[in-house]
């Protein structure tokens, strides 16, 4: 049930040989809160924010809870951050808190700051500490969802996106389906629903498939989003929103 959004979607990615639109195409500030829905319960909420650090910088915030109900035998607690440079949308940090069911993580990464192109993973949970060589206009998971948004998608072209988790590269290729109109909390939305593949723990769990729409105009919005977990599908709805 994590929407870690990551990623997503978590997820994903710098894509490759394929321009960037630009982060100007989505509004800074801009603020996503979700209902989360399972077999026609309410799961539990989500939001993903954006803002201006007045640094140079974005702030990018993902969290998940699970309702009351649910967490008698399902608790979901999670929370992402990810400081990301304007322009290109590439991160300077990304940290990352998870509590579901029985599953605790706690990992930060930094990312490089000069040419040197090391990335320091940070697992405080194991008390583990690695640096690694990534490549150029890497991205994580969470900042990789945003970046996502700005990359030009036509039907049937799947886009490829890079991103570091878990102590590796992913190369993840992200399936650009249909186009669809969609219902949700806050009204109806002509999208683009996209599929990532993703390998790493991303911000869904990788079990199952992962859906993600969007709407169809340069803001590129993520109305809906669904994803397989340990008890289920679940789906994120759009129930209120600044954009």
């Amino acid at each position: 049930m994590k929407l870690k959004f990551a990623a997503l979607l978590s997820f994903l990615l710098v894509a490759i040989a394929v321009p960037s639109r630009g982060d100007s195409f989505f509004k800074v500030p801009e603020t996503l809160q979700y209902q989360l829905v399972w077999n026609g319960i309410h799961a539990g909420d989500s939001s993903l924010t954006i803002t201006d650090t007045g640094n140079s910088e974005y702030k990018i915030v993902s969290e998940a809870h699970s309702a009351k109900f649910i967490s008698l035998f399902y608790t979901v607690d999670d929370r992402a951050v990810s400081i990301v440079r304007k322009g290109s949308l590439t991160p300077l940090e990304y940290r990352i808190k998870v509590h579901e069911g029985h599953t605790r993580k706690n990992k930060e990464y930094l990312f490089p700051q000069n040419q040197m192109l090391k990335t320091t993973y940070i697992d405080y949970e194991d008390k583990d500490k690695e640096t690694f060589d990534t490549p150029p206009g890497i991205l994580d998971p969470l900042s990789s969802f945003y970046y996502l948004r700005t990359i030009p998608l036509e039907i049937g072209k799947p886009v490829y996106v890079k991103i570091f988790d878990s102590k590796k590269v992913y190369d993840v290729k992200v399936r650009v389906i249909r186009k669809e109109r969609v219902n949700t909390w806050v009204g109806s939305f002509n999208t683009i629903l996209v599929n990532p593949i993703l390998k790493s723990e991303g911000i869904f769990a990788k079990k199952g498939k992962i859906y993600i729409w969007l709407t169809d105009d340069d803001k590129r919005v993520p109305v809906m989003l669904e994803t397989g977990t340990k008890i289920g599908a679940i789906k994120a709805i759009l129930k209120q929103g600044t954009f």
